[in-house]
């Protein structure tokens, strides 16, 4: 029993991943691949990944979003927990990043149930709320520019179920959440949503210490 989170040192999250994470081989590659990337640090870890993967399986999800696709780590997490009906709404603009997304999607079987809509992710899911489908979603990602967050959250919020889920990732934003010095304008969006969101009675939320920071948040 602990009062408090303990630290993870290197050698720690070694063991930790040594003894739970169930990473397949097409993960595995597209993770390392993605690693020798200029922008790798864009990519969740593989313990994150397989938690929202746990997490879709234990909501029983089966119609899902995800802003920000990058190289298709986390989409393929979630994919590989949907049933074979279920469908990924997948929000990204570039189209180079995307392109080995679907390169591993088609490996691992599951690019039939992902719908990579190349176009700003504000737009998109303006669109889907126009046609009709708030509130059909069982879970939402975002992981995409730390600017437009609070946007991406409340368009997910009108496009998830009640009982939903969804998981914002990087709310730590690497530590400069607490940094009274740092004052770009993602941190400050950050900062300010993560705020909003704690009062916000229209859902439970619970902030966890994974990875770059994850809040999940339950609609009511």
């Amino acid at each position: 029993m602990s009062r408090s989170t303990e630290g993870m040192s290197r050698e720690l999250r070694e063991y930790m991943l040594s003894v739970s994470v169930r990473e397949s081989e097409t993960l595995e590659k597209l993770r390392l691949e993605t690693s020798t990337m200029k922008n790798s640090n864009m990519q969740i870890s593989p313990e994150q990944g397989q938690f929202m993967n746990f997490l879709v399986k234990l909501t029983g999800a089966r119609r899902t979003i995800e802003v920000g696709v990058f190289t298709g780590y986390s989409s393929l997490w979630t994919a590989m927990a949907l049933p074979d009906d279920g469908k990924i709404v997948a929000c990204d603009i570039n189209g180079e990043w995307t392109d080995t997304a679907k390169k591993y999607w088609r490996i691992a079987g599951v690019e039939n149930i992902i719908d990579l809509k190349l176009a700003p992710a504000e737009e998109t899911l303006r669109g889907l709320i126009d046609s009709g489908m708030e509130g059909t979603f069982d879970f939402a990602f975002i992981d995409a520019d730390k600017d437009l967050y609070d946007i991406y959250y409340e368009l997910c919020l009108e496009l998830i179920k009640n009982g939903g889920l969804i998981a914002l990732d990087n709310v730590f934003k690497h530590g400069r959440v607490i940094d009274t010095e740092a004052d770009d304008t993602g941190t400050l969006a950050i900062r300010e949503l993560n705020m909003k969101i704690k009062t916000d009675t229209r859902v439970d939320i619970s902030m966890l210490p994974l990875s770059d920071g994850l809040t999940l948040v339950r609609k009511r």
